[in-house]
């Protein structure tokens, strides 16, 4: 079972917060190499299932390679999990981790067009043979809507100038290679002047592009939702994310559910005694999880990385 060197990030905090029976039901929504699903069938008996998940085609490459009756694997989406746990005839689960972003075999292959720093087609796509590449994108997106994406998912305060770059160079030749891109940021930034040298200036445009072409806030807000009511009572689900935008919607969604006012302010400041309102379907379990010192000595990707859990209680659905 190998994992074709891909470090799991909060590798026990994250199967910890599962806190696994070894006779449950789990879900491992982003199965990337596998090393979150080989720590969780570790704890597994021959009564456990384990119900994994992913779009990239490597991954489901790596997942075929396992043998083991307690495990299925699905290449998808994890907005897709409802209907895939309908197919297993699995009503509730015991747990289910969202393990966000990209994995570090998706960045270091050139071929996948995610990495700024090595050489490689313009792609981004986390599956390849579905949906349209950053390429073929670029090509096409007007200037505005360019601005946009950089300036919501990239949270670029050059958005404007970078756009405006971008646009003038494709009128010269296409876009199609990962550092033909970067140099273009690179040099749009320069010019204005950026003073956090730490990072490379294309860092936050590659990001902004990976996160629309793949629809990475679209696929999170409709997986969490349709997860809560699978979940069975003490059922845990747990989160990791890796930049703000990903964290503020689980943070978000987690305490929606799991405040007995749905997390509206307004609502709190009421007069309404504490035991008349309804129990929220949710706990929260602890506060957000980051990696320690070593970890991110170890593997510098990890250092943005928040793990949030929750657990399921008895009450019903959630009137907010």
């Amino acid at each position: 079972m190998g994992d074709g060197g891909h470090v799991p990030v909060l590798l026990e905090e994250a199967v910890a917060a599962l806190a696994v029976k070894p006779g449950g039901t789990y879900v491992d929504a982003t199965f990337g190499r596998g090393g979150h699903s080989r720590r969780i069938l570790a704890q597994l008996d021959a009564r456990g299932r384990l119900i994994a998940l992913d779009r990239d085609p490597a991954a489901e490459a790596v997942a075929r390679a396992w043998s083991d009756a307690r495990f299925r694997f699905h290449r998808a989406q994890f907005s897709e999990l409802p209907q895939i746990l309908d197919a297993e005839r699995i009503g509730k689960v015991d747990g289910v981790l969202l393990d966000l972003g990209v994995s570090s075999p998706q960045i270091d292959d050139p071929h996948r067009g995610f990495s700024l720093r090595a050489d490689g087609p313009l792609d981004m796509r986390m599956d390849p043979t579905r949906g349209t590449s950053a390429a073929d994108w670029l090509a096409a997106v007007t200037e505005h809507e360019l601005r946009r994406v950089i300036a919501d998912y990239g949270e670029e305060r050059f958005a404007q100038q970078i756009a405006r770059a971008i646009v003038a160079a494709r009128a010269h030749e296409p876009l199609v290679r990962t550092r033909q891109l970067a140099a273009i940021v690179a040099k749009a930034v320069r010019a204005r002047g950026r003073s956090d040298r730490s990072q490379d200036p294309a860092t936050r445009t590659f990001q902004a592009l990976r996160i629309h072409i793949n629809q990475e806030l679209t696929e999170l807000s409709l997986a969490l939702e349709p997860v809560l009511p699978r979940l069975a009572i003490g059922g845990r689900l747990a989160v990791i994310s890796f930049h703000s935008l990903e964290d503020r919607l689980v943070k978000q969604f987690l305490r929606k559910h799991a405040e007995p006012y749905g997390g509206d302010a307004r609502v709190a400041r009421l007069p309404i005694a504490t035991r008349a309102l309804p129990v929220p379907p949710l706990r929260l379990v602890g506060r957000a999880i980051r990696p320690g010192a070593d970890e991110i000595a170890a593997n510098p990707r990890s250092r943005s990385a928040r793990l949030r859990i929750a657990e399921r209680t008895a009450a019903g659905p959630s009137p907010w």
